[in-house]
């Protein structure tokens, strides 16, 4: 008798992908807000137009995605391994947009 998986197609639930990918955006734009607003004098918004006229938006990103990494150790200790493996997406997502800023 075969018994009822709950994730989808090939053993990836695309719902918590999705939740881990929408974690890692959010959890990235929350570094970059903690990091303009502790190591600048300016506020976000304006941290974030200085950084662009510099070049420098990319580098904000990377230093953002540091908090993924804390994220993504915290849902493999929960054995959440869908959401993580959209926390991991999200950093890849990031990457490739840092490469075109």
């Amino acid at each position: 008798m075969p018994h009822k998986n709950s994730t989808l197609g090939n053993g990836m639930n695309k719902t918590a992908l999705l939740k881990g990918f929408l974690l890692g955006i959010m959890a990235s734009a929350l570094g970059a807000f903690i990091f303009i607003t502790l190591f600048s004098p300016y506020n976000f918004i304006t941290g974030i137009q200085i950084m662009k006229s510099r070049g420098s938006l990319g580098k904000l990103i990377t230093l953002g995605s540091i908090l993924d990494l804390l994220v993504f150790a915290i849902l493999l200790k929960l054995n959440k391994d869908g959401i993580a493996r959209g926390v991991v997406l999200a950093v890849i997502v990031l990457t490739v947009l840092t490469l075109f800023i």
